[in-house]
């Protein structure tokens, strides 16, 4: 039976106060890498399995350049994006498909609205509906079907988990974490996820985040340059007003969250967190994530508390800020 995580693994690692009452409380579990890969905080099992969900979209996003597809900048970083499906993300997309000669028609992810208020208001004023290039996996999509383009694999199928192209993906995956896929589930968009330890997601990130785009190494080079094309680009991963984007603008990070409340982190020197929590959550994986950075020493407590003011954490009560989602006491 395989190891996944359990109430009796998992730590508090959030609440929900309101009025000076805890109302709610977030479990789960986390750990944190050195600059140099060492394990320096673990906050409850980081070795049973958890799936990443968007949070594996880095090392996806790799094996596709390494596969060939020929993305930069804005398009490279939004092969990683888990996008609101703005109009200036959407013509992005597009402008990857065009350029390998695919269209809308070949993305296999699910019709999906817009998650940006915005965009969803202006698209229904405008009769619209929900499409596949709205789908907030839809950079990464493109950047799949970019990678068959260029290497020569069908792009009919490309999400089989059997396809050439998942296969070459499962190898990254497997190379990145250093560990061996513990299972394979289908994502919400469609696409194979693979199952690792908590462990073995930070270790993946943090080769990934702390690349350099000068390494002997192909695939390091290629690391390297996404998470510039990201650094670069917040814009892309998420979307304005949005944690991830925030975070990146504020701190300088690499982040990016997965469905499910799973996070993962890098600050400039390289220091990584990868966390999980249990009931699903996400609304406090951004906070937590930066205040393990800061406990480890890798980010300042005026930058994070700079953070948790821009983040949506206020908890209100007719109308005026009553409570806090705050990081829990232990960690």
């Amino acid at each position: 039976m395989l190891e996944t995580l359990t109430v009796a693994d998992a730590v508090e690692l959030a609440v929900v106060e309101r009025s000076g009452f805890v109302e709610s409380r977030h479990v789960g579990a986390a750990v944190v890498l050195s600059p140099d890969g060492d394990i320096v905080a673990r906050h409850g099992n980081a070795d049973a399995l958890i799936l990443p969900r968007s949070s594996l979209k880095p090392l996806q996003a790799v094996a596709c350049i390494t596969a060939g597809a020929p993305l930069e900048g804005e398009q490279l970083a939004l092969s990683t994006a888990s996008h609101v499906g703005t109009d200036r993300h959407v013509e992005t997309v597009r402008e990857m498909l065009v350029a390998g000669g695919l269209n809308e028609d070949d993305l296999a992810c699910p019709p999906a609205w817009p998650s940006d208020s915005g965009a969803r208001d202006d698209l229904v004023r405008d009769h619209g509906s929900a499409s596949r290039i709205r789908m907030n996996c839809s950079g990464k999509h493109a950047a799949m079907l970019r990678a068959c383009v260029a290497t020569g694999w069908p792009t009919e199928g490309y999400l089989n988990p059997t396809h050439p192209l998942q296969a070459h993906i499962r190898e990254v995956v497997e190379r990145l974490t250093g560990e061996k896929v513990g299972h394979t589930a289908i994502d919400g968009c469609g696409a194979p996820v693979y199952a690792m330890t908590l462990t073995g997601l930070a270790r993946a990130i943090h080769r990934i985040g702390s690349a350099s785009e000068r390494s002997p190494f192909a695939l390091h080079r290629v690391a390297g340059t996404l998470v510039r094309a990201v650094r670069e680009n917040p814009w892309t991963i998420e979307g304005p007003g949005r944690p991830d984007t925030i975070a990146i603008e504020k701190l300088g990070v690499f982040a990016k969250g997965g469905a499910e409340g799973v996070m993962v982190m890098v600050a400039p020197d390289g220091t990584t967190v990868a966390l999980k929590m249990l009931d699903g959550s996400a609304r406090a994986s951004t906070i937590v994530a930066a205040t393990l950075l800061a406990r480890a020493g890798a980010l300042a407590d005026a930058d994070v508390y700079a953070l948790a003011e821009a983040l949506p954490l206020a908890i209100t009560g007719g109308g005026s800020d009553v409570g806090v989602i705050r990081p829990g006491n232990a960690i």
